[in-house]
């Protein structure tokens, strides 16, 4: 299978604003962790212990998800320079690389939305219709 230097190159859009989702998401999070920490001081309680730490976890998926999608830019790139000076197969596999780091890139936020959903539960557990 041929692949053309145009092929790596239809990831930098969806990179980017990947890279953007997950930067707003951790500004979310810095937020609501600077509420939360001005909550603590007024009271501890098991709910805010909770959220803490599911706060915790998702700072940790974050940088992780950032992480990969960062290193699959740089992969996206080499692959395009790999294929400019004319080196297909290194292209290729650093290309999929790129694309095996994006998947992992991608599970990730999708877990880190799995424990956003569950802190948002632990809020609604003391409101009642």
């Amino acid at each position: 299978m041929q692949i053309e230097l145009t092929t790596p190159a239809l990831l930098f859009p969806a990179i980017s604003l990947l890279l953007l989702a997950y930067t707003n998401r951790f500004l979310v999070l810095a937020q609501l962790i600077r509420e939360l920490s001005g909550k603590s001081r007024q009271g501890g309680e098991e709910k805010l212990r909770r959220q803490i730490a599911g706060l915790r976890k998702r700072i940790e998926l974050i940088r992780w998800m950032q992480g990969c999608g960062v290193v699959s830019f740089l992969l996206c790139t080499v692959a395009m320079f790999a294929l400019f000076v004319g080196w297909p197969l290194v292209g290729k596999i650093v290309f999929g690389a790129s694309l095996a780091l994006m998947c992992l890139s991608l599970v990730l936020s999708l877990v880190e939305v799995a424990i956003s959903s569950n802190a948002l539960n632990i809020e609604l557990e003391d409101i009642r219709p």
